[in-house]
């Protein structure tokens, strides 16, 4: 069967794109997402939902001088279409809004550019968008921009993220009055009267299914019918992501919901707020995102597509920075640059030899102080691995000014190059041998746990048997179940942890985390 070209249909109040593998419907001139055709799926996006409640890209803002996290929820509405490539191959469109003084306090200060992209053969979509703040503006602070889409209940119920971090998932209805319990916060809700009994008495929670950056590359639901249907976020780079690779974000949850996350303050609260002056121009583009559509064949396991999924991922990673958008503003990989070399740990009091750093995490930031990565969060960053002798490539990276960052398990502390590094398009950098020395004021006398930014090697207690997710249970992610923060001060009720060096062992003698203990007053 020949590979049809793609077609755009643009209508007063929709914009429809066709490839022959899949519809895309847009309102017009808003850019929302209101109907994927698929497989002989009218609509995979959630029709009981308002169109404006499909797929969509938003924001959450605040005045400047303001603080915390919190602020004006914003669904993003372009308000001029533009078709911007209609060509045989290619189609992408354009929903702008642009900013005006006359919107002064009402809507975030930006130019906000969405666009939309499909491919000829290509089973799926491309999105992203371009934010730019002008120098005369006012202030303002971005607490939070996503791309969110709304699948249809009656359809996907399997959600899966990860090798090990997947289930079937309980519907929404089961979290309203009546069928759920509210617990500590609104986001976790007690299943007690949920409209399948197999889920009676789980929790339901979204932040447990949150995913560290540098693991969060696909994500997303299956819809088990036959022919089985799945519908993927895929996230080639995090270079355009906010707190460097080990910043948590959200993934997938009940709804079903899939969501790409840019920039939030999770886990992390105002410092990873980023605060506009006025004066003080910008621009970033998030994205782009991919989002991949798949399908089985009749009578083969459904969960095969999450490693079709997989497959696909390494695709779209290999395929990044993409050749095709059509903005000026996404620059190819021949505009952007290279960075090499090695990282060497000096800590005489390990080892007399310099010591090779075996995994370290190496990545080029905006010019800070050492460990700013963690809380930039206007910028880009591009992250690597270094390999088992030391050695690193970092490939593509945006024409700037940056400072090095590194860190590496086993070792405190953190790397920071002493000279700024100017990356030029089509230039490479090769930076020799880098030398690291941890702070130390001498030998190791003791120490609890592993430096290597994670809590996974210290105890963690299994939780209260009335708030339970079965799919933590006996699970390297089992910190994730609810309520463990009020297990400790059950396990240790006449005070806190006392650990005995030389006798304690770490990993069942001191708490995963460090919680504060309830008072009660009566």
């Amino acid at each position: 069967m020949p590979i049809i070209g793609v077609q755009l249909h643009i209508q007063d109040t929709h914009v429809m794109i066709d490839n022959g593998i899949l519809q895309l419907t847009l309102s017009n001139p808003d850019g929302i997402v209101t109907g994927i055709r698929y497989n002989d799926i009218d609509n995979l996006l959630e029709v009981v939902n308002e169109e404006s409640n499909r797929g969509y890209w938003d924001l959450v803002w605040n005045s400047p001088g303001s603080t915390g996290t919190t602020g004006s929820f914003d669904v993003i509405k372009g308000t001029s279409f533009n078709v911007i490539v209609e060509e045989e191959d290619q189609v992408e469109v354009s929903f702008n809004r642009s900013w005006g003084s006359s919107q002064e306090s009402k809507l975030v200060p930006l130019n906000i550019d969405k666009r939309f992209i499909v491919l000829r053969g290509c089973s799926g979509f491309y999105s992203y968008a371009i934010f730019e703040h002008l120098k005369d503006w006012p202030g303002f602070t971005l607490a939070e921009t996503r791309l969110a889409f709304k699948l249809r209940k009656d359809k996907f119920r399997y959600m899966a993220m990860a090798d090990n971090r997947q289930r079937y998932l309980p519907l929404p209805d089961d979290r309203l009055p009546g069928r759920g319990q509210a617990l500590a916060y609104p986001e976790a809700v007690l299943l007690v009267n949920p409209v399948e009994p197999q889920f009676k008495g789980e929790v339901d929670d979204k932040y447990q299914y949150s995913c560290d950056n540098k693991d969060s590359q696909v994500h997303g639901w299956i819809c088990t019918d036959e022919p089985a249907v799945g519908f993927w976020m895929i996230t080639p780079s995090n270079e355009f992501r906010s707190g460097g690779p080990v910043k948590q974000n959200l993934t997938s949850h009940v709804g079903p919901t899939t969501l790409a996350v840019f920039l939030s303050a999770h886990y992390s609260g105002e410092d990873l707020v980023p605060k506009f002056s006025a004066g003080e121009a910008w621009k970033k583009v998030f994205g782009p995102v991919f989002m991949y559509l798949n399908s089985a064949m009749e009578g083969e396991d459904p969960v095969w597509l999450w490693e079709d999924a997989k497959q696909q991922m390494g695709i779209e990673v290999e395929s990044w920075p993409y050749t095709f958008p059509a903005s000026d503003d996404f620059p190819k990989s021949n505009q952007r640059g290279k960075l090499s070399g090695r990282l060497i740990v000096k800590d005489r009091y390990v080892s007399h030899e310099n010591i090779a750093a075996n995994r370290g995490y190496i990545g080029l930031g905006p010019p800070g102080n050492a460990g700013s990565w963690q809380r930039e969060c206007k910028n880009y960053q591009f992250w690597t691995n270094t390999d088992v002798n030391g050695y690193f490539v970092i490939n593509d990276v945006r024409a700037g000014d940056y400072n090095l960052y590194a860190w590496v398990p086993g070792f405190i502390g953190d790397y920071q190059s002493a000279a700024l590094i100017t990356i030029a398009p089509g230039i490479e950098i090769e930076v020799g041998d880098l030398i690291y020395e941890p702070p130390r004021n001498g030998p190791t006398l003791w120490e609890i746990g592993i430096p290597d930014r994670s809590a996974a090697e210290f105890y963690v207690p299994d939780p209260n048997s009335n708030y339970i997710n079965p799919l933590y249970v006996n699970h390297p992610h089992r910190f994730r179940q609810y309520g463990l923060w009020e297990r400790y001060a059950e396990l240790y009720p006449d005070g806190d942890v006392v650990y005995t060096v030389g006798t304690s062992d770490y990993k069942k003698d001191w708490f995963f985390a460090q919680v504060t203990r309830q008072d009660f007053v009566f």
